[in-house]
């Protein structure tokens, strides 16, 4: 929808025929050409901060207008349960290490075991072969050498069998111990997620949860932006949306800032329709970093087209038709056809037709003789 700024032109009474005739004449102005749009006014790189985590609000550290810090806490939610499982992990973890460090009993069994099972295949081993000497010397039985062979075999059975033991120990040992280091180190993230922190320098806009209230995954917590230089936000009509480019001035009026006008230059159009109301959204920054203190608040602005000075203007009112007025010539009213240029709500650019001379009779108003 195109809007203008107002324009008055002179209005004559004069007389034709003997009778009062009002009568007005093009005169020569600048016509600013506009497109009304409407929106609201966001703060610069606004967001809104969602939870990572399901539970209870359990403590709130900021309110509504904060200034906050990159990683600041701003929520704690109760996560009792990641909690017990980070403390079962964590004594998992101390008693495999102290296993693996030597301070556990279970590798100190197997150790003693396979210490003892290398003592007795020493013996049996000098026993043996002391036996298969004397063997080889036609002394002892042969029933005596085949006990201390049987019993040099089982010593070497049973030290492979504590070896064995031992490594199984060692490598069960090493895989708890990684494991439980590993769902501590899950745990310990997941935690972090239970506090909700700022991601960036900013303020805390507005705030969604109190204490005691339950929040779930993905759901909103606080509206964020980083309340250097605010932005509007700017629905225009389909209609309108080929004009406007990045670049043109924006005249701005906010609903909290009473009759104050600001100005903008368009920084964004983007190119997706919104299918509810038609709308294209076309992004504004303030210029001069002049902008209202309140975001989200409702604005309306013109996007200014283009300006033309030294226009031959008439009011809209005074055409007979689109593109024709009544004249007066030789004493006599009548049509002519004019062509017309830019054209506002309230005027209308006059490019062929008429002149600043020419007396232009506006249609009668009803009841008008």
């Amino acid at each position: 929808m195109k809007t203008c700024f107002l324009l008055t032109a002179l209005t004559f009474i004069g007389c034709w025929g003997c009778r009062r005739v009002e009568t007005i004449h093009a005169q020569r102005k600048e016509l600013i050409e506009t497109v009304y749009a409407s929106g609201k006014i966001v703060s610069g790189e606004e967001y809104s901060l969602a939870a990572l985590c399901t539970g209870k609000i359990v403590h709130k550290w900021v309110r509504d207008g904060d200034t906050v810090h990159k990683g600041q806490l701003l929520y704690e939610v109760s996560a009792e349960d990641v909690r017990r499982r980070a403390d079962a992990a964590a004594g998992t973890y101390a008693i495999t290490e102290s296993d693996l460090s030597g301070g556990g009993p279970r590798l100190k069994n197997l150790e003693l075991a396979l210490q003892n099972a290398g003592i007795r295949l020493r013996n049996d081993s000098l026993v043996y072969f002391r036996w298969k000497q004397l063997w080889s010397e036609n002394i002892g039985t042969k029933n005596n050498l085949d006990n201390c062979r049987m019993n040099y075999e089982t010593a070497q059975n049973e030290k492979r069998i504590a070896e064995q033991q031992y490594q199984v120990a060692l490598n069960e040992l090493r895989v708890t111990r990684n494991n439980a280091w590993a769902q501590l180190g899950t745990a310990a993230k997941e935690l972090e997620e239970y506090s909700i922190r700022s991601d960036r320098d900013g303020i805390v806009y507005q705030t969604f949860k109190e204490v005691g209230e339950a929040v779930r995954l993905n759901e909103d917590v606080a509206l964020m932006g980083n309340g250097r230089r605010p932005e509007i936000r700017l629905a225009v009509d389909q209609q309108d949306i080929g004009r406007i480019v990045p670049g043109l001035r924006v005249l701005v009026q906010a609903d909290a800032a009473g009759s104050r006008v600001y100005t903008a230059r368009v920084s964004r159009v983007y190119p997706v329709m919104n299918e509810t109301d038609q709308t294209f959204r076309v992004d504004a920054e303030f210029a001069d970093g002049v902008a209202p203190a309140f975001i989200h608040s409702s604005v309306e602005a013109n996007i200014i087209i283009r300006r033309k000075a030294g226009c031959l203007v008439l009011p809209r009112s005074a055409l007979a038709a689109p593109d024709s007025v009544r004249i007066g010539e030789r004493g006599r009213w009548k049509m002519v056809r004019v062509e017309t240029g830019i054209s506002t709500l309230d005027d209308v650019e006059i490019l062929s037709g008429i002149d600043e001379l020419t007396a232009v009779r506006p249609p009668e108003k009803t009841g008008q003789p």
